[in-house]
């Protein structure tokens, strides 16, 4: 159980509380509601270039890592499909210098021309190194415009395009700062040896005074459902050939959310879920598979994905994976398996409540979804599922007409069928 307080800034700002004083150390986590499905079209990597440019300076402090390393602090962020995420530690009696650092940079950022510059390279030489001129790096940048036709999910975090991020100007990049890093569209989580009433007296100091900025109200169109099987061939230079199969699933917000988690486990819990049980270790199809689901908050994907091994047809490697997936529409999953992946996601749970980081992170996370009270409900909506609600939505998300397939084969191989 995660006990924790709240309040709410005149200027918006949600302030979320947890004393834990079992350890002298004190996590600041912000999160700002903005993420890459907010971006335009035709200016995508946005919210990832501004995880970069949150560290390049604010306007009374130069550079931000100098003086929270002095304090013994550190400091990292995350930025995804729905939200960026920063985050730091420290040694709890120096949490004034956490509120000074992230309060100056939400009242204002330095957009010097040398810092822009310089994170702009930064994440055009990530872009490239990570996504172009790595082996199977551009599997997503592929995937997801074939999943998604409408929905912003359709790029990934970096952007679609090292060109988005390459051509930016100053006014761009300083509009986008000015829509969404504001009070109204943060939430800031302090977890630690702290007290609320210490709590509440800083952040009326430090962020009571910024502007609230204009409430972002977010309006995205909704993907039209699919009906028809998508696929799209490649080669590349890579070792093996590989697959990729991705399903439209429910959203992070749907009751059915907790029941498809759980099938990805029972398809791929490491060494023991089936997919690897039966394609990697029995039939030798697969060097490497992997079943997951991307969590997005809106309507993500259920993802499939695994390298041939040497030899292995493509349909061969195909239907062995439709096999699967069929057993999962045909029967229901015998309890004591379904019993083992709670198991395993209870301890999950158990374990993200051991840092005072993490219990941040979550508090937050569950706050931008609602309510922050959300976390300590969630080990309870996995515990309840059955096998019939597993059986029932495996059947609606692993509809065919759903599946988008993207195979991905190597360069001058020859292998039989590889094509069909």
């Amino acid at each position: 159980m995660i006990e924790f307080e709240r309040f709410i800034l005149d200027n918006g700002l949600h302030v979320i509380v947890h004393h834990d004083g079992s350890t002298p150390i004190v996590a600041m986590n912000i999160l700002y509601n903005v993420g890459s499905r907010d971006e335009h079209p035709d200016r995508t990597g946005f919210a990832h270039l501004f995880e970069h440019l949150m560290f390049g300076g604010s306007a009374n402090i130069p550079r931000y890592d100098e003086p929270l390393e002095r304090v013994g602090g550190e400091n990292n962020a995350f930025t995804n499909n729905d939200f960026t995420n920063y985050y730091l530690t420290l040694p709890s009696h120096n949490i004034e210098t956490a509120f000074w650092l992230e309060s100056d940079r939400m009242l204002d950022l330095a957009f010097s021309k040398k810092s822009f510059n310089v994170q702009r390279g930064v994440v055009v030489e990530e872009f490239r190194q990570n996504y172009l001129n790595q082996p199977y790096g551009d599997a997503w940048l592929l995937l997801r415009p074939l999943a998604y036709k409408v929905h912003p999910y359709q790029w990934a975090t970096i952007g679609k395009k090292p060109s988005h991020i390459e051509e930016a100007g100053m006014d761009e990049v300083r509009d986008f700062y000015h829509r969404f890093y504001n009070p109204c569209n943060a939430i800031m989580v302090i977890a630690g040896d702290v007290k609320t009433g210490i709590i509440e007296t800083l952040s009326d100091k430090w962020f009571g005074n910024i502007r609230k900025g204009s409430v972002y109200q977010r309006n995205l169109l909704a993907e039209p459902e699919q009906t028809e099987a998508r696929n799209l061939i490649v080669e590349r230079e890579v070792p093996y050939d590989a697959i990729y199969q991705a399903w439209h699933m429910c959203s992070r917000y749907d009751a059915g959310f907790y029941a498809v988690d759980l099938i990805s486990d029972v398809l791929s819990a490491g060494q023991s879920g089936r997919l690897y049980q039966q394609l990697v270790k029995n039939r030798r199809l697969f060097s490497d598979i992997a079943g997951f689901i991307t969590g997005d908050i809106e309507p993500g994907l259920f993802v499939v994905t695994g390298k041939l091994m040497e030899g292995v047809a493509m349909q061969e490697a195909e239907k062995a994976i439709g096999e699967e997936i069929d057993k999962l529409c045909c029967k229901t999953v015998e309890d004591a398996e379904l019993q083992k992946v709670k198991n395993r996601m209870e301890a999950m749970m158990a374990f993200s409540e051991m840092r005072v980081l993490d219990k941040a992170m979550n508090l937050a996370y569950y706050e931008l979804l609602g309510d922050a009270s959300m976390v300590n409900q969630i080990t309870g909506k996995y515990v309840e599922v059955s096998a019939m609600e597993l059986l029932t939505h495996a059947q609606k998300t692993f509809n065919p007409s759903n599946c988008s397939t993207l195979y991905y084969f190597a360069k001058n191989q020859k292998v039989n069928g590889r094509k069909e």
